[in-house]
């Protein structure tokens, strides 16, 4: 088996201390665990900025593939492949060791606006925000994009109250509401 190469090592490293510590973690860190140089760093990523928002970037993508896998083994149903989403949001909150979202706490985190993960994190929000529309519209909602917005106030709002309240099981609290928005398929528009 070979080992990964520096650009790998510092993705997987980043990816994983980022979401444990935050994304302010050290570089001195990052770089010791991936067991590369710093030159690797600047190498690759031209800095620590690109590296945060590649590793956001590299996971969302990972992330919206396990969406789609969600939704696809629910089949078919439109209103049961959103549904599933909240079933897989509650085991992935009661999982420990849970530490939110990292896209939205990156987002809160880095205040300097030109910094390159906000453009990562509002990609992969928008994807999200598609997807959702999607299922919506194929289920015949009367305002899919505002659904799909519902929707992911309903994703973020678990994934921020299950680090603070795990045992309250909130991505269930959740999909109560969220059948409340897919079930407004058919009723004419507000």
């Amino acid at each position: 088996m070979t080992r990964p190469g520096p650009r790998e090592r510092l993705l997987e490293t980043a990816r994983d201390l980022t979401y444990t510590e935050g994304v302010h973690v050290g570089v001195d860190a990052i770089l010791k665990q991936a067991d590369v140089a710093r030159r690797s760093l600047y190498q690759h990523f031209g800095g620590k900025d690109e590296l945060i928002a590649e590793v956001l970037r590299t996971a969302g993508a990972t992330t919206r593939e396990r969406y789609h896998q969600v939704m696809d083994a629910a089949g078919d149903d439109p209103r049961d492949r959103v549904l599933a989403v909240f079933d897989e949001l509650d085991r992935i909150a009661t999982r420990s060791p849970f530490h939110g979202c990292r896209y939205t706490a990156a987002e809160l985190s880095l205040s300097d606006p030109g910094h390159p993960a906000h453009a990562a994190v509002r990609a992969y929000k928008d994807g999200l925000h598609e997807l959702f529309a999607a299922e919506l519209t194929r289920l015949g909602h009367p305002s899919p994009g505002f659904g799909a917005d519902q929707l992911l106030v309903l994703i973020d709002g678990v994934l921020a109250h299950a680090v603070t309240r795990p045992a309250a099981r909130p991505a269930l609290a959740a999909r109560a509401l969220a059948q409340v928005i897919v079930d407004q398929a058919g009723s004419p528009p507000a």
